[in-house]
């Protein structure tokens, strides 16, 4: 007879930090109750429970910490973080709190922090600095770290020399594996803490090619790397700009790629999370513009983003004069009519919501180089067909609707041709005003959306109007 196996205890499921509850929406990052619980700890004066909570969250949950907590307490809580401050959550944080944490801290505790972070992370954080501070910190630098800190901030800014990390492995191409192997596990203080490529390279330092790491853990020691590299690797300028870098990963789906000077040297290494903070961070500001705001700025002062909004704001007040001239031109016709009055703002508004649409979609597409001259037309002449088709079907919908309201037959016919030229060139604006700006030079986001309401806006209103003064007078 066979024993029966014991029963195996299961261990309860390690929660992935403190104080989490159970919603999935907290699972990662810090949760309001972690938040507001450090924040009544700070109002108790329980600094130890304090330091017990904040030493075993990430950089990154405690540069959102940091952002969450509040100006109040804010001050009280980097306090707490500075005898051990981890240099990483400069990483994580805003660029406007990071002014707010820099400024609490001495260029000697700074240093050190920068010391510690890795070269491409240390410039991010360097560069936002004003000349006097930049100079303060470089000179409690380690001369190895100030050199390499000093040669990135010489790039471009935006550019893959600001983003590169100078943390890299290479070897020659005449080496073997089993030396490559050697140097690997005696040099790990020389090392990247992470890396998935080794970059193989001539006498002159020139990249010939790389070899992932997967691959050098497959083959026999005897094997010369040179021949088992890959020739076909994507080098970058370190001049090259930070979202040509983004399209490069996306589009050939890289872990890393070699930055190198003009002559070929290689001079360091982008990866992959290096990257998709440069996504992210042309995303955010493709967004900011189409909606007209400078940067994003919830933590700034009442009256700083008041002043960095109001001149977008002042364009678009310009823009609706404009409009509002355009109803002036024909304010016999609506004092004799007041319908038209009640109805106009609907063909102006489905215009702009259409335009915003399509303006959405092409901004994006160009972003993506989805769109370009070679398809150009043929996206143009789509987003026009869309725009008539919908325009068709709101102009049956608003224009019975107009008819029995105000029992007028031939006021539901003009505002549904109004409404259907007004979805054409919504459709047809929303295409052609960023592709020529593009076209300029100029970034399609930042203008466009200015632009397209107050095409719309002039154009709903004329059509409207001027048919309603053709047909019912």
């Amino acid at each position: 007879m066979t024993e029966a196996a014991p029963e195996i205890e299961r261990p309860e499921p390690v929660r992935p930090g403190p104080d989490r509850d159970d919603d999935a929406e907290h699972e990662f990052g810090v949760s309001p109750e972690l938040v507001n619980g450090v924040r009544e700890k700070l109002q108790d004066g329980r600094i130890g429970e304090v330091e017990a909570v904040v030493s075993d969250l990430h950089a990154a949950d405690l540069a959102d910490l940091v952002e969450q907590i509040g100006p109040d307490h804010r001050g009280a809580l980097i306090d707490i973080l500075r005898p051990g401050f981890d240099a990483e959550i400069f990483a994580y944080l805003s660029p406007s709190l990071r002014e707010v944490v820099l400024g609490q801290m001495e260029p000697r505790e700074l240093a050190a922090a920068v010391a510690e972070l890795e070269s491409d992370d240390a410039i991010d954080l360097i560069q936002d600095l004003d000349a006097d501070q930049q100079r303060e910190i470089l000179e409690n630098l380690p001369p190895e770290t100030r050199a390499l800190v000093e040669e990135g901030l010489t790039f471009p800014e935006y550019s893959a020399g600001r983003l590169m990390s100078r943390d890299l492995v290479s070897v020659p191409q005449f080496w073997t594996v089993g030396k490559t192997l050697d140097y690997l596990r005696t040099e790990t203080d020389n090392l990247p803490e992470d890396f998935y490529d080794i970059f193989i390279v001539d006498p002159m330092h020139r990249v010939v090619g790389a070899v992932p790491l997967s691959r050098i853990m497959r083959q026999k020691r005897s094997v010369k790397v040179g021949d088992i590299l890959t020739e076909d690797i994507r080098t970058v300028s370190a001049t090259t700009d930070q979202e040509e870098v983004a399209f490069l990963f996306r589009q050939y789906g890289l872990v890393s790629a070699p930055v190198v000077d003009g002559a070929g040297r290689l001079l360091g290494v982008i990866t992959v999370d290096d990257v998709v903070d440069v996504i992210d961070e042309e995303a955010e500001d493709d967004l900011l513009k189409l909606s007209g705001v400078p940067d994003t700025d919830i933590y700034r002062a009442v009256l700083d983003t008041t002043r960095s909004r109001f001149s977008w704001l002042f364009v678009n007040l310009l823009t609706a004069i404009l409009a509002s001239a355009v109803i002036a031109v024909f304010e016999g016709t609506i004092e004799r009519i007041v319908a038209l009055a009640v109805l106009m703002p609907i063909v102006a508004s489905m215009g702009g919501n259409a335009g915003t649409q399509t303006l959405t979609v092409t901004v994006r597409a160009l972003a993506m180089r989805e769109l370009s001259e070679a398809n150009a037309l043929r996206v143009v002449t789509k987003e026009a067909l869309v725009g008539t088709i919908n325009g068709a079907l709101f102009a049956v919908i608003i224009g019975l609707v107009a008819g029995l309201w105000f029992g007028d037959p031939l006021l539901g016919i003009v505002i549904g041709s109004a409404m259907v030229i007004n979805l054409f060139v919504a459709g047809l604006c929303g295409t052609l005003i960023p592709l020529g700006l593009a076209r300029l030079k100029i970034d399609p986001a930042v203008a466009s959306a200015v632009f397209l309401t107050t095409v719309t806006d002039v154009i709903g209103f004329f059509a409207f109007l001027g048919l309603a003064a053709l047909i019912l007078l």
